[in-house]
């Protein structure tokens, strides 16, 4: 049985559809990318995974998580399982971390919300073995810096310390990468890559880059206008992609064997 599965997700904001009838499932360890350019619905399909959307979206569908469809479950059911059961990467860390409290604090706080029994000390041994998974250098002593004292991918690392400090089931990764260069890009892909193999996440990774997705996922799906175009294993979807807008995506891709004296192709 698949950890999470979507059956006929619709999210709607007023007249307008963001997702329109999608279904998707990733098993126990696996990665699903889920692809496709800006505006195809793939953040917002994130949110309704963890039921984080305004009250004005309207949602229809299935969405079971270990056996229990998270649409049906009360607010206070989400919240024990928000962080625990299943935790995100947000796109941007530097506008999800409060800039007012310490990271040590913060990641903390991740952790008395689920494990309240925990006394000071123990929830210091965790943040900080948190931060030593991700490799952010003399954690000890930065954990008591503010998120503005880290550059760019130290954020990230502190962002995937939050989201696994709990070691939880699923990990939900929208677009970890972005706005990162190519060494820490790789830096951070890596890391994933570690913490998937030492704790057993699966993860749904969510990008806009192919190149990044072909790297990290076991199955991808590509989306465009709310709707899931095509589905396979990674490598069939890229050796041999069905849909036209698949194949429109990987043409749009330069490549060492690009003629660079040809305008790049658009979707």
């Amino acid at each position: 049985m698949a950890l999470l599965s979507v059956e006929n997700l619709n999210i709607r904001f007023g007249n307008s559809t963001a997702v329109d009838g999608i279904s998707f499932s990733i098993n126990e360890g696996e990665v699903l990318g889920l692809v496709g350019e800006s505006g195809s619905g793939k953040s917002v399909t994130s949110l309704a995974i963890l039921r984080l959307l305004a009250p004005s979206a309207a949602m229809t569908g299935t969405i079971h998580f270990d056996g229990h469809n998270l649409l049906e479950l009360s607010e206070k059911q989400m919240r024990a399982r928000r962080g625990r059961d299943i935790s995100m990467i947000f796109q941007e860390p530097m506008t999800a971390l409060n800039p007012a409290m310490t990271i040590g604090e913060q990641i903390a706080e991740a952790v008395r919300v689920h494990h309240p029994k925990l006394n000071k000390a123990e929830v210091k041994d965790r943040v900080l073995e948190s931060l030593n998974n991700v490799a952010l250098p003399d954690p000890t002593r930065r954990s008591k810096d503010y998120p503005h004292q880290f550059s760019g991918g130290q954020r990230q690392r502190i962002m995937i310390a939050m989201a696994v400090v709990n070691q939880p089931r699923l990990l939900i990764a929208d677009e970890p990468t972005t706005a990162l260069d190519v060494t820490v890009q790789a830096q951070i892909l890596r890391l994933l890559r570690d913490l998937r193999e030492q704790h057993g996440l699966s993860m749904l990774f969510i990008s806009h880059d192919l190149a990044v997705t072909a790297q990290t996922a076991d199955r991808v799906a590509v989306m465009r206008h709310g709707h899931i175009l095509e589905t396979n294993t990674a490598a069939e979807l890229f050796r041999a992609p069905q849909d036209d807008y698949t194949r429109a995506l990987l043409a749009a891709v330069p490549t060492m064997h690009t003629d660079r004296t040809r305008p790049l192709a658009t979707l």
